[in-house]
């Protein structure tokens, strides 16, 4: 499915987090690369240029050698000196032309750092790859990928989540389903009155009715908010697929409200598409050379 996939390794559960879903995600065939973003504090010392670079440097080339001793997983390490994590992890990306990337959600691990500043955001909403999210104590509780959940809306981005659910679940001979949350809405944010349950009911089962006839899924549906409503949606499946609106795939993650909570509250993980993304499960047909990354073994 994917054939490169970065990880980001914190030294905390975070990063472990995060590889137990690179590798569920990778499957077989992909390449996985451990990467850890060392971020330097202080100048080198006048008279000592590049010594403080070379402690950190060194540390965070232990650090991720100790990750894949532990992990017993078959990694390449790339460490990478950047003022920002996202920052270091989108131009690794790009360096080694990546189709994945995976983060972990822990608060003090790498996302906590990653959502924090305007600088990083904007790295990452250009990034040039899918960003998967691992919930917190993921590695303690991984769980096979035999309930695919897509969130639709019947956007082309919902509608190439959906495919690329399809081909996954081929690949790992797995279910498909959808949800749609529904939302009433008063037009220009004017107050109305709250609709009647009837109401309320009958669109649900309108939008049940929809997804119903996308084929060969198990449609839901439900009224309520829709970060809400998606993260108790989660606890049903085991991958939670969603389309970037975006011009990266966390631009939606990171300047809509609703994807934003969602990366905090999702009960399970959280896959999230660029635009253009492959739609059948699998990674870009195009010939491409594995190039090495730039540091590390």
């Amino acid at each position: 499915m994917f054939e490169q996939v970065i990880v980001g390794v914190d030294g905390l559960s975070g990063g472990r987090d995060a590889l137990t879903l690179a590798r569920q995600l990778a499957g077989k065939r992909g390449a996985i690369v451990l990467a850890h973003i060392y971020i330097e504090t202080l100048p080198p010392a006048r008279g000592s240029p590049g010594i403080v670079q070379a402690g950190e440097r060194a540390r965070s080339q232990e650090l991720l050698e100790s990750v894949r001793w532990e992990s017993g997983v078959d990694a390449r390490l790339c460490s990478i000196e950047s003022p920002f994590v996202g920052r270091g992890l989108h131009e690794l990306a790009e360096r080694i032309d990546a189709d994945l990337i995976v983060v972990g959600s822990s608060r003090r691990g790498l996302v906590g750092r990653v959502l924090q500043g305007d600088d990083m955001r904007a790295a990452l909403n250009a990034a040039p790859c899918a960003v998967a999210i691992a919930p917190s104590g993921y590695a303690q509780r991984p769980a096979l990928l035999v309930e695919i959940g897509v969130g639709y809306d019947g956007s082309p981005e919902s509608r190439n989540a959906l495919a690329f659910a399809h081909g996954l679940a081929v690949e790992r001979h797995a279910h498909v389903s959808v949800f749609e949350a529904v939302v009433m809405s008063p037009p220009g944010g004017a107050d109305v009155q709250h609709p009647d349950r009837n109401t309320l009911q009958a669109k649900v089962d309108q939008a049940r009715e929809r997804l119903a006839s996308l084929g060969d899924v198990e449609p839901h549906a439900a009224y309520g908010d829709a970060a809400e409503e998606l993260a108790m949606y989660g606890a049903s499946v085991d991958l939670l697929i969603v389309g970037s609106r975006g011009y990266g795939p966390l631009g939606r993650l990171i300047h809509g409200r609703t994807s934003l909570r969602l990366a905090h509250t999702a009960r399970c993980p959280l896959l999230v598409l660029p635009r253009g993304a492959p739609s059948d499960g699998t990674a870009a047909a195009t010939e491409r050379t594995q190039p090495q990354p730039p540091t590390g073994r």
